[in-house]
């Protein structure tokens, strides 16, 4: 009987220093002790993808783990943003996301298809910039103000078509909100991105674009395409001398942010991790300087005010998806 205790107490011994093995490799402090993959849902060249990687290489310096981006585009950022929403909920793998994500939801109940993801299967931890899309044409355009472009537009309706990064996204959105107001009528062209929208833009395949200032800003100071107008309130740093909507009296606002998500279920302390780490690389400065640079100023926001944000934002965004309707 004796022998029979001491084998039991044998056992549980090694039953308690194994639970402790597992218990200490799924303690907080553990993590991260391996690469992060961010998904950023768009080609290179677009607002998220100029945002993501500098911000990537910071939270690689912070967290001392690799932060590898992975470029996973398709549906308007919608194939991206819901293999996030559906991944494990073990801070390996984040989202780079723009406002679209409060637009993709909505459009597939108006489209009529299974939606991709829904809003709560995400859980945002900070966001980064926040800037007015900016309608651009080219330099060899016959319009060199908003107001010749208006009016050609009215004058030939369905002559001339604007180029997006997909059905419903930051650059589709914002143009069927001018339309509306303005009412013209153009074609739209659907691209994978805002990257392979501005190949379109500088190659003629589309007449206008409407984007943020950091995939475009380079082309304009080059003098490869002109800046008719933008869809915020008052004048941007970047862009001094390019009037508003608002300024010529078109009631219209559009802000295209960039900013980091996980799955809603990640456990507390990985994202309180990762919201000092967003902060950390929102003051770093080459993060600044490479999104400054680009024209787009860091508008920092933690995830409690970001949050709030988020919500008041998306209930607008689907009023206006509800009132585009569906789109081919």
């Amino acid at each position: 009987m004796r022998q029979k205790y001491q084998a039991f107490a044998v056992l549980a011994f090694l039953g308690l220093c194994l639970f402790a093995q597992g218990a200490s490799a799924q303690a907080p402090e553990s993590w991260p002790n391996k690469p992060i993959t961010m998904i950023v849902p768009f080609p290179p060249g677009g607002v998220a993808d100029i945002v993501g990687r500098p911000v990537a290489e910071a939270l690689s310096r912070i967290l001392g783990q690799p932060v590898i981006v992975e470029n996973k585009a398709g549906a308007g950022g919608g194939i991206g943003m819901a293999a996030v929403a559906k991944s494990k909920p073990d801070g390996y793998t984040i989202l780079m996301a723009l406002s679209s994500i409060s637009i993709i939801p909505e459009a597939d109940k108006v489209v009529g298809r299974e939606q991709s993801f829904q809003l709560n299967q995400l859980k945002p931890i900070a966001r980064f910039t926040a800037d007015p899309t900016v309608l651009v044409v080219r330099a060899d355009s016959p319009w060199k103000d908003y107001k010749s472009f208006v009016a050609a537009m009215r004058a030939n309706p369905g002559k001339y078509n604007f180029g997006s990064s997909g059905n419903y996204g930051t650059m589709h959105v914002p143009m069927e909100m001018l339309k509306s107001s303005e009412k013209f009528y153009m074609v739209h062209i659907p691209y994978t991105g805002a990257g392979p929208a501005i190949v379109g833009l500088l190659g003629g395949q589309v007449d206008a674009i409407a984007t943020g200032p950091s995939s475009i800003v380079q082309q304009i100071k080059a003098g490869k395409v002109r800046a008719l107008a933008h869809w915020g309130d008052g004048r941007l740093a970047s862009l001094p001398d390019v009037p508003s909507f608002k300024e010529m009296g078109v009631k219209i606002e559009f802000s295209q942010w960039a900013g980091l998500f996980v799955p809603s279920a990640t456990p507390e302390y990985i994202t309180n991790k990762l919201r000092e780490a967003s902060k950390q690389a929102a003051n770093d400065e080459r993060v600044r300087a490479v999104i400054n640079g680009a024209g787009s100023p860091i508008q920092y926001m933690d995830a409690p005010e970001f949050k709030t944000y988020w919500d008041k934002e998306s209930a607008q965004m689907g009023e206006v998806v509800r009132k585009i309707g569906k789109v081919e």
